[in-house]
């Protein structure tokens, strides 16, 4: 991911919100914000054969305590045009490699239990989930504005570190 995609990025990220089932956020970031909480070496984006920007996936530390060095909470976004085409697979995959390389052993998200395409990726993909967290936040916006929602917390935990 680099700076120019910053525009695909967001759009991307606002289809998400507007869903309703990927993030208790309301807006997409500034870049200098999201740039900042996000790990330089484990941001990427798929693009198509011409070069258009149709999902990305990107990592933040969860704690800066050295102990959790080699944990993170990752994001994963993809265009709703391109959903079902395998760009979160190839996205995930990726994803995993260069966290693996740079020592990283846990990969972990919170997704809402409504959004049984990212819950089925992630477990094809690895992941399990780890518990419950219920009534954790109020949506603001979506379908269920103004309701206490529940998430799941997933993980990946590295086989080779």
């Amino acid at each position: 991911m680099r700076d120019d995609d910053w525009p695909a990025v967001r759009r991307i990220y606002r289809e998400g919100i507007d869903t309703g089932h990927a993030t208790f956020e309301t807006e997409p970031p500034e870049w200098e914000y999201f740039d900042g909480s996000r790990l330089p070496d484990h941001r990427l984006v798929a693009e198509t054969e011409t070069g258009l920007v149709v999902g990305w996936a990107a990592v933040s530390a969860v704690s800066s305590r050295p102990a959790y060095a080699g944990v993170v909470e990752h994001s994963i976004y993809v265009s709703g045009q391109a959903r079902g085409l395998g760009v979160g697979t190839a996205l995930l995959k990726t994803l995993t490699v260069s966290t693996e390389l740079a020592g990283i052993w846990t990969i972990q998200a919170s997704v809402f239990p409504e959004n049984q395409a990212s819950l089925k990726l992630h477990l094809a993909q690895g992941f399990r989930i780890v518990g419950r967290r219920e009534r954790i936040s109020r949506s603001t916006h979506g379908p269920r504005p103004g309701q206490w929602r529940d998430t799941l917390l997933i993980e990946r935990r590295s086989a080779a570190i």
